[in-house]
């Protein structure tokens, strides 16, 4: 069952820039046969791609997975899942920053050189961010 549902929130991480990338419907691809989740009922619509997953769902999948106190196993296999789906194709759009960003909110062994960290990644995220509003 977890794996269905991480899989799910992958689909709706890879929708969360609009579009879906040819090396991220790989990656699903790929993980949904290795999960035997390909033709599963509920995974196939997702995996053709005929409707759009709207990122509010995307965000409630990602809740609902975690739950409120998620072990910390399951925190580093969906950060690490999400990772390599955002990075596999060289290009971090700012909606997939801003939702990196939010899964590092739920690490269960947060503390204050966590919150360090945190912020770094915020500051990157606002440069990043205000580099390609300027060359737009």
């Amino acid at each position: 069952m977890k794996n269905k549902q991480l899989l799910k929130i992958l689909i709706g991480v890879a929708w969360i820039d609009g579009v879906i990338q040819p090396s991220e419907r790989n990656y699903l691809r790929q993980v949904a046969v290795m999960e035997k989740l390909d033709d599963d009922p509920e995974i196939k619509p997702l995996l053709s791609e005929l409707k759009p997953v709207k990122t509010g769902e995307c965000y409630r999948w990602l809740e609902s997975y975690l739950g409120d106190n998620p072990s910390p196993e399951i925190y580093q296999d969906l950060l690490a899942s999400i990772s390599t789906l955002i990075y596999s194709d060289d290009d971090v759009d700012i909606q997939e920053a801003k939702l990196l960003t939010k899964v590092q909110s739920f690490d269960p062994t947060h503390d204050s050189h966590r919150s360090m960290l945190d912020k770094l990644v915020t500051g990157i995220q606002k440069l990043y961010h205000k580099a390609i509003t300027e060359s737009n």
